[in-house]
This record gives C-alpha cells, sequence and structure tokens, in this order.
C-alpha cells in the first residue's frame, strides 16, 4: 500500500509502516496541487493539513485517513465516512501533555509569572505587586472531561483544590479527581474554568459574554482545547470589567486553519490587548506537543490504524 504523508511526524510511524511493506511518501505542499496523481494512495497521514472533500474525491483507493494529534476537525469526516474511509486521531498520545501545560498556563496566570519575570529581567524589583494567588481551596471547573479533561483533573489533583466537571455526551465518571456536575453548579461555584471540548457547531464561540456572565463569581480561564471555542472581544470585555480576572490562551481564535501560524495581516483590536495585557499569558498551540507527546502521538495513531493492515 501507497501511504501519503502531508505534514512531518516521528519517524516510528514511517517505520511501523514498512514492517507491512507500505512505502511512505511525503509531500508538505504538493499534495494540494491539483496536477499530483493521487489515485494510487490507499492511506493518508496528516496533522495541521485540511483535508476535505475536493482531496478525498481524488484517492479513489483511500482505506484510511489519520491524524497525528486530537482533533479531526480539519477533515471533512463525514464525506469520507460515506465512502466508507475509516479516520483515525491519537488523542490518547498528547493527554498527559494537554494536562501538564494547562497546570502551567493556570499557574503562570495566578501567579503573575510572566509579567515577574518581564519585569525582573528588566531591572524592575516589584515584590507588592507580583504576589499571586494560591490554587488551594479554590473551586476549579473543566468543561469536557474526555482525554485532556481527565488529564488535567489527575494532575491539578494535589493542589488542594475542589475540581469538578461538565460533559454533556458522559456520565458516571466521578473518581478520585473529579466530580461530575452539571453545567449550573460550574456556574455558580468556580473560581477557575479550564476547556477541554472540541470544536463543533455546538461550541463554536460558546463562551461568549452571555455565557461567561452567568459565572456568580470572577474566574480565571484556560484554554488549551480550541481558539474558537472562546468569542475574544467579549472575553477582552470580560477582563476589562474583572469578570475574568486572568486567562492562559494556548489557542486563539484567530489562528489559521491549520493551527500553524496566527492570521496577522489584520491584527484585531481584541488580540492587540491580549498580546498587551499583563493578565493573560499565551502560547502559540503547543499544549499538545512535547518530545514524549511527538512520539506518542505517532505510535497510538498506528496502532489504530494497524488492524486494517493485518485483514
Amino acid at each position: 500500500m501507497n501511504i501519503l504523508f502531508t505534514d512531518s511526524c516521528h519517524p516510528v510511524l514511517e517505520e511501523s509502516f514498512a514492517k507491512y511493506n507500505c512505502k511512505v511518501i511525503y509531500h508538505p505542499e504538493g499534495f494540494l496541487n491539483s496536477s499530483l496523481d493521487l489515485s494510487s494512495f490507499g492511506g493518508l497521514i496528516v496533522r495541521s493539513k485540511k483535508i476535505d472533500r475536493n482531496i478525498i474525491e481524488r484517492m479513489p483507493e483511500l482505506k484510511f485517513i489519520g491524524r497525528v494529534g486530537a482533533g479531526l476537525e480539519n477533515i471533512d469526516v463525514e464525506y469520507a465516512k460515506q465512502q466508507g474511509i475509516h479516520c483515525f486521531n491519537s488523542p490518547e498520545g498528547s493527554r498527559h501533555t494537554v494536562g501538564e501545560h494547562t497546570v502551567g498556563l493556570l499557574l503562570s496566570v495566578m501567579n503573575k509569572i510572566v509579567k515577574a519575570n518581564t519585569e525582573v529581567k528588566n531591572g524592575f524589583w516589584n515584590r507588592n505587586d507580583n504576589w499571586g494567588i494560591e490554587v488551594k481551596d479554590k473551586t476549579i471547573g473543566i468543561i469536557g472531561y474526555g482525554n485532556m479533561g481527565s488529564a488535567f483533573a489527575q494532575k491539578i489533583s494535589g493542589f488542594g483544590a475542589k475540581v469538578i466537571a461538565y460533559d454533556k455526551y458522559k456520565f458516571d465518571y466521578s473518581d478520585q479527581f473529579v466530580r461530575e456536575a452539571q453545567m449550573e453548579q460550574l456556574f455558580d461555584e468556580c473560581d477557575i474554568l479550564s476547556l477541554h471540548i472540541p470544536l463543533t457547531e455546538e461550541t463554536s464561540f460558546m463562551v461568549n459574554q452571555e455565557y461567561l456572565n452567568k459565572f456568580r463569581k470572577n474566574i480565571f480561564l484556560v484554554n488549551t482545547a480550541r481558539g474558537k471555542v472562546i468569542h475574544t472581544d467579549d472575553l477582552v470585555s470580560a477582563i476589562k470589567s474583572g469578570k475574568v480576572k486572568g486567562a492562559g490562551l494556548d489557542v486563539l481564535e484567530y489562528e489559521k486553519s491549520a493551527f500553524e501560524q496566527l492570521d496577522l495581516e489584520n491584527i484585531p483590536k481584541a488580540l492587540q490587548y491580549l498580546f498587551n495585557s499583563d493578565r493573560v499569558v499565551l502560547t502559540p498551540h503547543v499544549g499538545g506537543w512535547t518530545d514524549e507527546a511527538y512520539f506518542k502521538l505517532a505510535k497510538v495513531l498506528f496502532e489504530k490504524i494497524e488492524p486494517l493492515l493485518k485483514s
């Protein structure tokens, strides 16, 4: 079987395919060229590239699409399944990485670590204005209790906080790390909100002014899910008003579809505010990427594809 790789990934994936006499061809950009013959490929491996119906139609022998990552929103999964094409991803490979990164963002925001670091490096020794706030005894609300949300709950469990989670599609998941809750309980109790939901029609811009105003307390907000879950203009308004006391964002509304870069041709005012605010910590959509995750994402993905190669 010929397998097309459109993005770089850990060598273990290509090595694993080779054991089944699969030929891997790497085309990071060329596959988008309509003149490139894609008709012989039985497998397609992507990370960030967008795979739409037009590309799938050019691949009549395609048996599977594998995404080296968590979500599948850059793939037209519905059309692929209609054509009998299996779609795989590997969120298990990065769950611990995302959990740790979420903790890091939260601590950075609550303890003003980035602000203090910048000031000290610029010669300002301002102790009184850089006190932090403890996680202990706070209530942390998690939206979405899948691989990422549960990993975050596990990582933060040693900080002495109350951790509750709401997941519209999961039930009976309370354990030693979290208590299952309804959304109304999060609105009433949360000091900290962490988002771990996929981007769907249902979650697109879910976190807007109306949503944020439902929280009884002023909150800290962390998003390591998808940027367009949050309406940035409304987030900025909430930061200015104090409803959101601080935000740690690994993802932004203004990312291009491939997540590889921001669309900065015309920087929106809301994004400029985030850049300049010392109450906001930003990272470039790397919450799921570490040296370990780079390997595990590829390994887990192959383990899911392997049964097709054996059949």
